[in-house]
C-alpha cells in the first residue's frame, strides 16, 4: 500500500479534467517539503504559490493536445510526488522570469528541480523550470508501472 492507492486512487478528483492545487494531494513527505520550500521562498522576498498539485491522465492527455506538455502520458504529478511553484503577480499566477531561487531551497529540501533534474552537468530535452518532484526521472519507470512507490526514507540525492 502507498499513499497512491490509498488516497489518490480513492480520491473523488481522480479522473477530473481541472487543474488541481491541493496540497493534501501531496504525499506527506514531498508536502512538508513543498511547504517548506514554500515558507523559504517567502522568507527571500518571493511571491509564490503551489499551482497543480495532482494531475489525472485525462487532464495531462488534454495539455498534451495543447501542447502545453512534451509528456502524452501523465508523469509524477499523477503519483502526489511532484508540483508546480509558481510566483504570484498581483494576486495571479505568473511564470516570467527567473526560477532557478527553486533549486537550493528544492535540494534542501530533497526535491528533484525541474530545471536541471538532479544533474545540472548533463543536457536535458526538456526543463521545466517551476517544478519540483520527489524523484529521480530514473526511478519513474518503477513508480509508473506500479512496481515501486518511494518510501518515507528515500532520497533523491543519496
Amino acid at each position: 500500500m502507498s499513499f497512491y492507492t490509498e488516497v489518490i486512487q480513492n480520491d473523488p478528483r481522480f479522473h477530473s479534467v481541472n487543474p488541481i492545487s491541493d496540497i493534501d494531494l501531496l504525499e506527506p513527505v514531498t508536502r512538508a517539503a513543498v511547504l517548506n520550500i514554500v515558507n523559504d521562498a517567502k522568507a527571500q522576498g518571493q511571491d509564490v504559490m503551489v499551482l497543480e498539485t495532482y494531475r489525472s491522465q485525462e487532464l495531462q492527455q488534454i495539455y498534451y493536445r495543447k501542447g502545453v506538455t512534451q509528456l502524452s502520458q501523465v508523469g509524477v504529478h499523477h503519483y502526489g510526488l511532484a508540483t508546480d511553484i509558481v510566483k504570484v503577480v498581483n494576486g495571479e499566477p505568473n511564470w516570467d522570469g527567473d526560477f532557478s531561487f527553486l533549486k537550493p531551497l528544492a535540494e534542501k529540501y530533497n526535491l528533484i528541480w525541474g530545471g536541471d533534474w538532479g544533474f545540472p552537468n548533463e543536457p536535458h530535452s526538456f526543463r521545466d523550470y517551476d517544478h519540483v518532484q520527489r524523484i529521480l526521472v530514473s526511478d519513474q519507470t518503477a513508480l509508473f508501472n506500479g512496481s515501486w512507490y518511494p518510501p518515507d526514507d528515500y532520497s533523491p540525492f543519496a
